[in-house]
């Protein structure tokens, strides 16, 4: 998938994520208050940070944002940096398989969009492994692929505690349909010609996204579930 920030930056792609945020703040505030103050959390994919930065706003705790794409993460620092939480987030290019991060080093998980593209079987197993006893991994991603996997939760030592369904085809009317009108009018203000190959490519990418969306709504219904790791006695 190609990706180009600056076009990123034009096309508002962060404003267009943001509007998704008052769903991560409602799944958070499903959580139960954590044991021994604010609690440490790891944002798997956290890309260019939109939401790693409200998580660390909102538990007021300490947040690792780890991605393997450099130049996302390049967008994130300089947001850390203006929003003044250099103090509780940190950035690091690594992905979930190879992290150094002991075991039980996480009150809470966060993923939005990350671990259906992982192998399932490796990354739930790191998951658990990086989680404190009856700490949380919280996983925003769709019903379909949910649905899909659930039935292995209980092997890997999670069960399910809440969930926070998204509106139906919030993907379509908050992403897609403005995403489309904002391509619209930059390929109108543009010389296609003039575009260089990283930008031509970044624009399709967008575009393919949008058409995706559009031809099933439905795929992209989703919601956060809350999972929380199995404490046996």
């Amino acid at each position: 998938m190609a990706i180009s920030y600056d076009l990123d930056r034009v096309l508002g792609i962060s404003g267009l994520r943001r509007s998704f945020l008052e769903h991560t703040r409602r799944a958070y505030g499903l959580l139960p208050p954590f044991m021994g103050g604010p609690p440490r959390i790891l944002d798997i994919g956290c890309g260019t940070g939109v939401p790693t930065l409200e998580l660390a706003r909102l538990s007021r705790g300490d947040v690792v944002g780890i991605d393997v794409d450099e130049a996302a993460l390049e967008v994130m620092r300089e947001r850390v940096a203006r929003a003044g939480l250099g103090d509780h987030v940190t950035v690091r290019c690594v992905s979930l398989y190879e992290t150094d991060f002991t075991h039980a080093s996480f009150d809470l998980l966060w993923e939005e969009g990350a671990l259906h593209l992982l192998d399932t079987n490796r990354s739930l197993s790191q998951c658990r492994r990086l989680l404190k006893p009856g700490g949380y991994l919280v996983m925003h991603e769709t019903n379909k692929w949910f649905h899909s996997i659930s039935d292995r939760l209980a092997g890997f030592g999670f069960t399910l505690r809440q969930t926070h369904p998204l509106p139906k085809h919030c993907w379509l009317t908050a992403y897609a349909e403005p995403l489309d009108t904002r391509l619209r009018a930059f390929m109108q203000s543009r010389d296609v010609k003039e575009l260089d190959m990283v930008t031509t490519e970044a624009l399709a990418t967008h575009r393919a996204a949008v058409a995706s969306i559009r031809a099933d709504p439905d795929a992209t219904d989703g919601a956060f579930y809350l999972l929380q790791v199995i404490t046996r006695t």
